[in-house]
C-alpha cells in the first residue's frame, strides 16, 4: 500500500503544476504530459512486474474483439458528452467558457503532433498508469469496488490545479467510466483502446460544441 500511495503522490507532484502552468520551460503541455506519464509508467514496470505480464497475457487473449469493445466503449462515452455538453450548457453559466477553455490547450500547437502523442503515448499510457497500476493495485488492498473509488477519485483530483470545474467533472466521469470499465472486464487492452479513440475524437475529430 505504500507503493501505491507513492505513486498517487507522485502523479499529483507531476499533474498537479502541469495543469496550473500548460508547459515549463521551452516544453508545452503536451510534451511534459507525455514526458510525465513515461515517467510513472517506467517507475511502475520497474516496481511493479505485473503490469507488462497484465498487459502481454491481454494483448494473447481475443485481441480483436477487445479493440471493438473499446471503440464501442469510446463511442458510448462520446454520445454522453455529447448529451452532457448541452445540459451542462444549460445549466451551467460557466460551462461554455470552461469547455472553451479546454479546447484552448490545443492552441498553437500542431495538430499531427498532438493526434500522436494521443494515440501513442498518452492515451494508452493513462489507461496502463491509473487503471492498469493504479487501480488494479487499490482493488488488490481495498476490495474491487472501493479500489475502484478511490482510483478514479484520484484521477478527477490531479485535475483540479487546471482551475476548471468543467474539466474536473469531465475527469470524474470519465474516471468513472473506464474504472468502471476495468472493474468488470480486466482488460487493459479494452481501457487502453476506449480512452485514446475518445480523446481523439473528442478532442480533435469532432469537438463537442462545434469548438
Amino acid at each position: 500500500m505504500i507503493l501505491t500511495c507513492s505513486m498517487t503522490l507522485l502523479a499529483g507532484t507531476l499533474f498537479i503544476p502541469l495543469f496550473i502552468t500548460r508547459g515549463i520551460g521551452p516544453f508545452d503541455f503536451w510534451w511534459w504530459m507525455s514526458a510525465n506519464i513515461t515517467l510513472l509508467l517506467i517507475l511502475a514496470s520497474l516496481l511493479d512486474r505485473d503490469v507488462l505480464a497484465d498487459i502481454s497475457e491481454d494483448i494473447g487473449k481475443n485481441l480483436l474483439f477487445k479493440i471493438g469493445c473499446g471503440i464501442l466503449s469510446a463511442l458510448g462515452l462520446y454520445i454522453v458528452f455529447m448529451g452532457g455538453n448541452i445540459v451542462s450548457r444549460a445549466v451551467f453559466p460557466f460551462a461554455g467558457r470552461g469547455i472553451e477553455d479546454v479546447y484552448a490547450f490545443k492552441t498553437g500547437i500542431s495538430h499531427i503532433r498532438i493526434l500522436l502523442l494521443m494515440a501513442l503515448l498518452i492515451g494508452p499510457g493513462e489507461e496502463l498508469f491509473w487503471r492498469g497500476f493504479l487501480q488494479r493495485r487499490l482493488q488488490s488492498h481495498q476490495g474491487p469496488f472501493k479500489g475502484y473509488l478511490l482510483a478514479t477519485a484520484a484521477y478527477a483530483l490531479i485535475h483540479v490545479g487546471s482551475g476548471n470545474f468543467m474539466l474536473v467533472l469531465a475527469a470524474g466521469i470519465c474516471g468513472l467510466f473506464w474504472g468502471y470499465l476495468y472493474l468488470r472486464t480486466g482488460s487493459i487492452i479494452i481501457n487502453m483502446v476506449s480512452h485514446t479513440a475518445w480523446d481523439i475524437a473528442i478532442f480533435l475529430l469532432l469537438p463537442v460544441g462545434g469548438l
